[in-house]
Protein backbone atom coordinates (compact mmCIF):
# COMPACT_ATOMS: atom_id res chain seq x y z
CA UNK A 1 0.00 0.00 0.00
CA UNK A 2 0.87 3.17 -0.89
CA UNK A 3 1.96 6.25 1.54
CA UNK A 4 -1.14 7.96 2.64
CA UNK A 5 -3.34 4.87 1.50
CA UNK A 6 -3.25 5.38 -2.27
CA UNK A 7 -3.56 1.54 -4.01
CA UNK A 8 -1.14 1.00 -6.35
CA UNK A 9 -2.53 -2.07 -9.36
CA UNK A 10 -0.54 -4.74 -8.71
CA UNK A 11 1.55 -6.14 -11.89
CA UNK A 12 -0.49 -6.45 -14.91
CA UNK A 13 -3.78 -5.44 -13.43
CA UNK A 14 -4.05 -3.00 -15.56
CA UNK A 15 -1.88 -1.56 -18.92
CA UNK A 16 -2.64 1.59 -20.44
CA UNK A 17 -2.41 2.07 -24.25
CA UNK A 18 -3.70 5.13 -25.73
CA UNK A 19 -6.88 4.03 -26.69
CA UNK A 20 -7.77 3.02 -23.26
CA UNK A 21 -7.14 0.89 -20.35
CA UNK A 22 -6.80 -2.80 -20.35
CA UNK A 23 -6.85 -5.87 -17.97
CA UNK A 24 -8.27 -8.11 -15.60
CA UNK A 25 -9.45 -6.39 -12.36
CA UNK A 26 -7.87 -7.45 -9.34
CA UNK A 27 -9.19 -7.09 -5.54
CA UNK A 28 -9.38 -3.43 -4.84
CA UNK A 29 -6.63 -2.25 -1.66
CA UNK A 30 -7.75 1.24 -0.55
CA UNK A 31 -7.37 2.48 3.23
CA UNK A 32 -10.49 4.33 3.00
CA UNK A 33 -12.00 6.55 0.17
CA UNK A 34 -13.98 10.04 0.06
CA UNK A 35 -12.92 13.50 1.09
CA UNK A 36 -12.79 12.34 5.13
CA UNK A 37 -10.19 9.77 4.51
CA UNK A 38 -7.77 12.09 2.62
CA UNK A 39 -8.54 15.38 4.22
CA UNK A 40 -5.03 16.52 3.92
CA UNK A 41 -4.77 15.88 0.27
CA UNK A 42 -7.33 17.33 -0.71
CA UNK A 43 -7.42 20.40 1.03
CA UNK A 44 -3.78 21.16 -0.14
CA UNK A 45 -5.01 20.51 -3.41
CA UNK A 46 -7.97 23.24 -2.98
CA UNK A 47 -5.55 25.29 -1.42
CA UNK A 48 -2.84 24.89 -4.66
CA UNK A 49 -6.20 25.83 -6.58
CA UNK A 50 -6.48 29.18 -5.62
CA UNK A 51 -3.03 30.08 -6.87
CA UNK A 52 -3.52 28.29 -10.21
CA UNK A 53 -6.59 31.04 -10.54
CA UNK A 54 -4.31 33.38 -9.20
CA UNK A 55 -2.25 33.31 -12.47
CA UNK A 56 -5.07 34.12 -14.71
CA UNK A 57 -6.48 37.02 -12.27
CA UNK A 58 -2.91 38.45 -12.69
CA UNK A 59 -4.17 39.84 -16.00
CA UNK A 60 -7.96 40.60 -15.53
CA UNK A 61 -7.51 44.37 -14.49
CA UNK A 62 -4.16 45.12 -16.15
CA UNK A 63 -3.56 43.43 -19.61
CA UNK A 64 -6.62 45.02 -21.29
CA UNK A 65 -6.17 48.64 -20.28
CA UNK A 66 -2.61 48.10 -21.40
CA UNK A 67 -3.17 46.79 -24.40
CA UNK A 68 -3.82 50.65 -25.25
CA UNK A 69 -1.72 52.59 -23.24
CA UNK A 70 1.64 50.84 -23.49
CA UNK A 71 1.07 48.86 -26.90
CA UNK A 72 -1.07 51.35 -28.55
CA UNK A 73 -3.74 48.71 -30.07
CA UNK A 74 -6.94 50.66 -30.51
CA UNK A 75 -8.84 47.37 -32.35
CA UNK A 76 -11.14 45.82 -29.36
CA UNK A 77 -10.57 42.40 -31.75
CA UNK A 78 -6.53 42.72 -31.55
CA UNK A 79 -6.60 43.83 -27.46
CA UNK A 80 -8.67 40.75 -27.15
CA UNK A 81 -6.33 38.62 -28.91
CA UNK A 82 -4.14 37.41 -25.55
CA UNK A 83 -7.54 35.94 -24.21
CA UNK A 84 -8.37 34.16 -27.52
CA UNK A 85 -4.58 32.86 -27.16
CA UNK A 86 -4.98 32.28 -23.93
CA UNK A 87 -8.33 30.44 -25.00
CA UNK A 88 -7.07 28.19 -27.88
CA UNK A 89 -4.33 27.27 -25.85
CA UNK A 90 -5.81 26.17 -22.85
CA UNK A 91 -8.60 24.42 -24.98
CA UNK A 92 -5.72 22.32 -26.89
CA UNK A 93 -4.01 20.92 -23.82
CA UNK A 94 -7.80 20.43 -22.12
CA UNK A 95 -8.22 17.98 -24.49
CA UNK A 96 -5.61 15.51 -24.34
CA UNK A 97 -4.61 16.67 -20.51
CA UNK A 98 -7.06 14.14 -19.16
CA UNK A 99 -6.70 11.35 -21.16
CA UNK A 100 -2.47 11.87 -20.92
CA UNK A 101 -3.21 12.07 -16.94
CA UNK A 102 -4.98 8.51 -16.99
CA UNK A 103 -1.50 7.12 -18.23
CA UNK A 104 1.46 9.00 -17.05
CA UNK A 105 -0.33 9.93 -13.70
CA UNK A 106 -2.12 13.19 -12.71
CA UNK A 107 0.55 14.56 -10.24
CA UNK A 108 3.38 14.56 -13.12
CA UNK A 109 1.11 16.63 -14.68
CA UNK A 110 0.59 18.78 -12.34
CA UNK A 111 3.82 19.87 -12.04
CA UNK A 112 4.49 20.37 -16.11
CA UNK A 113 1.77 22.79 -15.76
CA UNK A 114 3.51 24.82 -13.24
CA UNK A 115 6.73 24.73 -14.61
CA UNK A 116 5.02 26.36 -17.81
CA UNK A 117 3.77 28.99 -15.44
CA UNK A 118 6.79 30.33 -14.07
CA UNK A 119 7.95 32.26 -16.96
CA UNK A 120 4.51 33.99 -17.82
CA UNK A 121 4.63 37.18 -15.10
CA UNK A 122 8.65 37.35 -15.86
CA UNK A 123 7.29 37.98 -19.61
CA UNK A 124 4.55 40.21 -18.69
CA UNK A 125 6.11 42.33 -16.48
CA UNK A 126 9.31 43.16 -19.52
CA UNK A 127 7.38 42.23 -22.63
CA UNK A 128 8.37 44.91 -25.07
CA UNK A 129 5.78 43.61 -27.40
CA UNK A 130 2.40 42.63 -27.85
CA UNK A 131 3.95 39.63 -29.44
CA UNK A 132 5.70 38.77 -26.44
CA UNK A 133 2.42 39.03 -24.19
CA UNK A 134 0.45 36.59 -26.45
CA UNK A 135 3.05 33.86 -26.21
CA UNK A 136 3.41 34.46 -22.13
CA UNK A 137 -0.55 33.59 -23.16
CA UNK A 138 0.27 30.29 -24.28
CA UNK A 139 2.48 29.42 -21.51
CA UNK A 140 -0.35 30.33 -19.06
CA UNK A 141 -3.03 28.20 -21.27
CA UNK A 142 -0.63 25.32 -20.82
CA UNK A 143 0.36 26.26 -17.04
CA UNK A 144 -4.12 26.51 -17.20
CA UNK A 145 -5.07 23.53 -18.62
CA UNK A 146 -2.86 21.02 -16.92
CA UNK A 147 -2.63 22.24 -13.09
CA UNK A 148 -6.63 23.47 -13.28
CA UNK A 149 -7.63 20.21 -14.93
CA UNK A 150 -5.43 18.23 -12.60
CA UNK A 151 -6.82 19.57 -9.44
CA UNK A 152 -10.40 19.04 -10.80
CA UNK A 153 -9.41 15.32 -11.54
CA UNK A 154 -7.50 14.24 -8.32
CA UNK A 155 -10.79 15.65 -6.27
CA UNK A 156 -12.67 13.84 -8.48
CA UNK A 157 -10.74 10.62 -7.77
CA UNK A 158 -10.48 11.30 -4.36
CA UNK A 159 -14.22 11.89 -3.51
CA UNK A 160 -16.80 9.66 -3.46
CA UNK A 161 -19.91 10.07 -5.76
CA UNK A 162 -22.23 11.82 -3.77
CA UNK A 163 -19.60 14.42 -2.70
CA UNK A 164 -18.54 15.27 -6.40
CA UNK A 165 -20.53 18.66 -6.09
CA UNK A 166 -19.03 19.20 -3.11
CA UNK A 167 -15.98 18.36 -4.26
CA UNK A 168 -15.98 20.43 -7.74
CA UNK A 169 -17.53 23.13 -5.40
CA UNK A 170 -14.14 23.45 -3.36
CA UNK A 171 -11.64 23.21 -6.38
CA UNK A 172 -13.64 26.12 -8.17
CA UNK A 173 -14.51 28.43 -5.25
CA UNK A 174 -10.40 28.14 -4.99
CA UNK A 175 -9.61 28.63 -8.05
CA UNK A 176 -12.09 31.57 -8.75
CA UNK A 177 -11.39 33.34 -5.49
CA UNK A 178 -7.95 33.21 -5.67
CA UNK A 179 -8.59 34.82 -9.28
CA UNK A 180 -10.74 37.58 -7.88
CA UNK A 181 -8.31 38.28 -5.42
CA UNK A 182 -5.29 38.95 -7.50
CA UNK A 183 -7.35 40.76 -9.74
CA UNK A 184 -8.70 42.89 -7.01
CA UNK A 185 -4.63 43.65 -5.75
CA UNK A 186 -3.29 43.98 -9.54
CA UNK A 187 -5.78 46.98 -10.03
CA UNK A 188 -5.03 48.38 -6.78
CA UNK A 189 -1.18 47.85 -7.46
CA UNK A 190 -1.65 49.66 -10.82
CA UNK A 191 -4.13 52.49 -9.41
CA UNK A 192 -0.74 53.28 -7.08
CA UNK A 193 2.44 52.36 -8.83
CA UNK A 194 1.46 52.06 -12.74
CA UNK A 195 0.52 49.30 -15.30
CA UNK A 196 4.02 48.04 -15.32
CA UNK A 197 5.61 46.89 -13.64
CA UNK A 198 4.52 46.22 -10.31
CA UNK A 199 0.96 44.46 -10.61
CA UNK A 200 3.08 41.29 -12.21
CA UNK A 201 5.80 40.67 -9.17
CA UNK A 202 2.75 39.47 -7.29
CA UNK A 203 2.77 36.50 -9.89
CA UNK A 204 6.29 35.57 -9.70
CA UNK A 205 5.16 34.88 -6.20
CA UNK A 206 2.59 33.07 -6.91
CA UNK A 207 3.86 30.72 -9.38
CA UNK A 208 7.08 29.92 -7.17
CA UNK A 209 4.57 29.33 -4.10
CA UNK A 210 1.95 27.34 -6.93
CA UNK A 211 4.74 24.82 -7.74
CA UNK A 212 5.85 24.02 -4.73
CA UNK A 213 2.69 23.16 -3.37
CA UNK A 214 2.23 20.69 -5.62
CA UNK A 215 5.82 18.97 -4.69
CA UNK A 216 3.78 17.66 -2.10
CA UNK A 217 0.53 16.26 -3.50
CA UNK A 218 0.14 12.54 -3.83
CA UNK A 219 -0.57 10.28 -7.23
CA UNK A 220 -4.33 9.78 -7.65
CA UNK A 221 -4.97 7.93 -10.62
CA UNK A 222 -4.66 4.49 -8.51
CA UNK A 223 -7.66 5.54 -6.77
CA UNK A 224 -9.82 5.43 -9.87
CA UNK A 225 -8.30 2.43 -10.65
CA UNK A 226 -9.57 0.95 -7.41
CA UNK A 227 -13.00 2.48 -8.27
CA UNK A 228 -13.21 0.62 -11.42
CA UNK A 229 -12.08 -2.58 -9.96
CA UNK A 230 -14.89 -2.31 -7.26
CA UNK A 231 -17.30 -2.28 -10.59
CA UNK A 232 -18.21 1.10 -10.53
CA UNK A 233 -18.05 1.99 -13.89
CA UNK A 234 -19.65 -0.69 -16.31
CA UNK A 235 -16.64 0.14 -18.83
CA UNK A 236 -12.93 -0.50 -17.98
CA UNK A 237 -11.99 1.99 -20.40
CA UNK A 238 -12.26 3.53 -24.01
CA UNK A 239 -10.31 4.81 -26.74
CA UNK A 240 -9.72 8.79 -26.78
CA UNK A 241 -11.41 8.98 -29.66
CA UNK A 242 -14.58 7.23 -28.67
CA UNK A 243 -14.48 9.61 -24.90
CA UNK A 244 -14.54 12.18 -27.39
CA UNK A 245 -17.45 11.67 -29.68
CA UNK A 246 -19.19 10.70 -26.42
CA UNK A 247 -18.58 13.87 -24.66
CA UNK A 248 -18.97 15.79 -27.47
CA UNK A 249 -22.01 14.59 -29.53
CA UNK A 250 -23.34 11.01 -29.13
CA UNK A 251 -24.23 11.24 -25.29
CA UNK A 252 -26.78 14.04 -24.67
CA UNK A 253 -26.24 14.65 -21.34
CA UNK A 254 -22.34 14.92 -21.92
CA UNK A 255 -22.53 16.53 -25.18
CA UNK A 256 -25.58 19.24 -23.97
CA UNK A 257 -22.82 19.88 -20.98
CA UNK A 258 -19.99 21.10 -23.27
CA UNK A 259 -22.51 23.61 -24.97
CA UNK A 260 -23.38 24.95 -22.04
CA UNK A 261 -19.74 25.04 -20.87
CA UNK A 262 -18.72 26.88 -24.16
CA UNK A 263 -21.21 29.30 -24.01
CA UNK A 264 -20.70 30.26 -20.20
CA UNK A 265 -16.64 31.08 -21.05
CA UNK A 266 -17.69 32.73 -24.15
CA UNK A 267 -19.03 35.27 -21.70
CA UNK A 268 -16.50 34.94 -19.92
CA UNK A 269 -13.68 35.89 -22.41
CA UNK A 270 -16.09 38.80 -23.83
CA UNK A 271 -16.33 40.11 -20.42
CA UNK A 272 -12.85 39.82 -19.68
CA UNK A 273 -11.95 41.55 -22.93
CA UNK A 274 -14.27 44.18 -22.89
CA UNK A 275 -15.79 45.12 -19.70
CA UNK A 276 -12.45 47.04 -18.39
CA UNK A 277 -12.52 48.84 -21.95
CA UNK A 278 -16.60 49.67 -21.07
CA UNK A 279 -16.12 51.16 -17.62
CA UNK A 280 -13.37 53.06 -18.55
CA UNK A 281 -14.96 54.62 -21.24
CA UNK A 282 -17.66 55.80 -18.64
CA UNK A 283 -15.05 57.49 -16.75
CA UNK A 284 -14.45 55.32 -14.52
CA UNK A 285 -10.58 54.74 -12.35
CA UNK A 286 -8.45 52.23 -12.56
CA UNK A 287 -9.09 51.45 -8.82
CA UNK A 288 -12.98 50.90 -9.42
CA UNK A 289 -12.45 48.73 -12.89
CA UNK A 290 -10.16 46.71 -10.18
CA UNK A 291 -13.02 46.40 -8.05
CA UNK A 292 -16.16 45.67 -10.44
CA UNK A 293 -13.57 43.13 -12.03
CA UNK A 294 -13.04 41.19 -9.52
CA UNK A 295 -16.49 40.86 -8.35
CA UNK A 296 -17.52 38.94 -10.49
CA UNK A 297 -14.99 36.31 -10.05
CA UNK A 298 -15.40 37.33 -6.78
CA UNK A 299 -19.46 35.94 -6.38
CA UNK A 300 -18.70 33.35 -9.10
CA UNK A 301 -15.93 31.83 -6.91
CA UNK A 302 -17.08 32.06 -2.94
CA UNK A 303 -20.60 31.05 -4.63
CA UNK A 304 -19.61 27.47 -6.02
CA UNK A 305 -19.36 26.09 -2.37
CA UNK A 306 -22.89 26.28 -2.15
CA UNK A 307 -24.09 25.16 -5.42
CA UNK A 308 -21.95 22.67 -5.80
CA UNK A 309 -22.64 20.44 -2.62
CA UNK A 310 -26.80 21.66 -3.56
CA UNK A 311 -26.33 20.17 -6.80
CA UNK A 312 -25.53 16.95 -4.61
CA UNK A 313 -29.06 17.05 -3.09
CA UNK A 314 -31.36 18.84 -5.35
CA UNK A 315 -30.04 17.73 -9.19
CA UNK A 316 -28.21 18.67 -11.12
CA UNK A 317 -30.30 20.07 -14.13
CA UNK A 318 -31.99 22.96 -12.86
CA UNK A 319 -29.48 24.82 -11.51
CA UNK A 320 -27.58 24.26 -15.28
CA UNK A 321 -30.61 25.78 -16.71
CA UNK A 322 -31.45 29.03 -14.10
CA UNK A 323 -27.68 29.85 -14.07
CA UNK A 324 -27.46 30.06 -18.00
CA UNK A 325 -30.27 32.83 -18.04
CA UNK A 326 -28.95 34.50 -15.33
CA UNK A 327 -25.58 35.10 -16.79
CA UNK A 328 -27.54 36.34 -19.69
CA UNK A 329 -29.44 38.43 -17.86
CA UNK A 330 -26.61 39.88 -15.98
CA UNK A 331 -24.52 40.55 -19.50
CA UNK A 332 -27.47 42.72 -20.22
CA UNK A 333 -27.29 44.76 -16.95
CA UNK A 334 -23.98 45.60 -17.62
CA UNK A 335 -25.39 47.77 -20.07
CA UNK A 336 -28.21 48.87 -18.49
CA UNK A 337 -26.73 49.96 -15.25
CA UNK A 338 -24.32 53.04 -15.60
CA UNK A 339 -23.07 53.46 -12.56
CA UNK A 340 -20.64 52.15 -10.27
CA UNK A 341 -23.10 50.48 -8.00
CA UNK A 342 -25.24 49.26 -10.87
CA UNK A 343 -22.08 47.87 -12.39
CA UNK A 344 -21.47 45.95 -8.82
CA UNK A 345 -25.15 44.45 -9.18
CA UNK A 346 -24.65 43.10 -12.63
CA UNK A 347 -21.28 41.64 -11.59
CA UNK A 348 -23.71 39.71 -8.97
CA UNK A 349 -25.92 38.41 -11.16
CA UNK A 350 -23.16 37.54 -13.69
CA UNK A 351 -21.34 35.93 -10.73
CA UNK A 352 -24.33 33.98 -9.56
CA UNK A 353 -25.08 32.77 -12.64
CA UNK A 354 -22.22 31.53 -13.40
CA UNK A 355 -21.41 29.84 -9.94
CA UNK A 356 -24.65 28.00 -10.89
CA UNK A 357 -23.56 26.25 -13.55
CA UNK A 358 -19.42 25.53 -13.69
CA UNK A 359 -19.30 22.90 -10.60
CA UNK A 360 -22.40 21.29 -11.71
CA UNK A 361 -21.16 20.75 -15.28
CA UNK A 362 -18.28 19.05 -14.14
CA UNK A 363 -19.93 17.15 -11.68
CA UNK A 364 -22.51 16.29 -14.45
CA UNK A 365 -19.94 15.28 -16.70
CA UNK A 366 -17.86 13.15 -14.11
CA UNK A 367 -21.28 11.01 -12.99
CA UNK A 368 -21.67 10.27 -16.74
CA UNK A 369 -18.32 8.99 -17.32
CA UNK A 370 -16.83 5.64 -16.26
CA UNK A 371 -14.00 5.92 -13.67
CA UNK A 372 -11.16 4.99 -16.07
CA UNK A 373 -12.19 7.04 -19.19
CA UNK A 374 -13.47 9.83 -17.13
CA UNK A 375 -10.54 11.57 -16.93
CA UNK A 376 -10.72 11.87 -20.67
CA UNK A 377 -13.89 12.80 -20.39
CA UNK A 378 -13.71 15.99 -18.63
CA UNK A 379 -10.60 16.64 -20.67
CA UNK A 380 -13.08 17.07 -23.54
CA UNK A 381 -15.84 18.90 -22.12
CA UNK A 382 -12.83 21.25 -20.85
CA UNK A 383 -11.53 21.24 -24.33
CA UNK A 384 -15.40 22.67 -25.86
CA UNK A 385 -15.29 25.32 -22.15
CA UNK A 386 -12.46 27.30 -22.93
CA UNK A 387 -12.73 27.06 -26.27
CA UNK A 388 -15.68 29.55 -25.43
CA UNK A 389 -13.00 32.17 -24.31
CA UNK A 390 -11.74 32.59 -27.55
CA UNK A 391 -14.75 32.15 -29.31
CA UNK A 392 -16.01 35.26 -27.02
CA UNK A 393 -13.15 37.48 -27.39
CA UNK A 394 -12.26 37.37 -30.78
CA UNK A 395 -16.34 37.11 -32.00
CA UNK A 396 -17.15 39.93 -29.14
CA UNK A 397 -14.34 42.13 -30.40
CA UNK A 398 -15.19 41.64 -34.13
CA UNK A 399 -19.02 42.79 -33.17
CA UNK A 400 -17.21 45.64 -31.28
CA UNK A 401 -15.09 47.15 -33.93
CA UNK A 402 -17.94 46.82 -36.43
CA UNK A 403 -21.06 47.64 -34.01
CA UNK A 404 -19.50 49.04 -30.83
CA UNK A 405 -19.24 47.38 -27.73
CA UNK A 406 -22.98 47.53 -26.88
CA UNK A 407 -23.71 45.41 -29.51
CA UNK A 408 -21.27 43.12 -28.61
CA UNK A 409 -22.54 42.59 -25.42
CA UNK A 410 -26.06 42.03 -26.26
CA UNK A 411 -24.80 39.45 -29.01
CA UNK A 412 -23.05 37.56 -26.21
CA UNK A 413 -26.02 37.91 -23.72
CA UNK A 414 -27.94 36.11 -26.24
Amino acid sequence: MARGGSQRAGPGAFKYRFGGWEGVPRAPNLQGSGIRAHLPQFVLLVVTNAFVGGMVGLERTVLPLLAEAEFAIASAAAATSFIATFGVTKAAFNLFAGHLSDAFGRRTLLLVGWAMGLPVPLILLWAPSWGWVLLANVLLGVNQALAWSMTVIMKVDLAEGRERGLALGLNEFAGYTGLALVALATGLIAAQYGLRPAPFYLGVGLAVVGLTLSLFARETLTHAQGEAQQGAGSEEGLPFLEVAKRTTLTSPTLSSSSLAGLATNLKDGMLWGLLPVLLASRGMGVDGIGVVVAAYPLVWGTTQVIFGPLSDRVGRKGLIVAGMGLQGVGVLAFLGLASFSGALLAALAVGLGTAMVYPTLLALVSDHAGPLWRGGALGVYRFWRDLGYAVGALGAGLIADALGLPAAMVAVAG
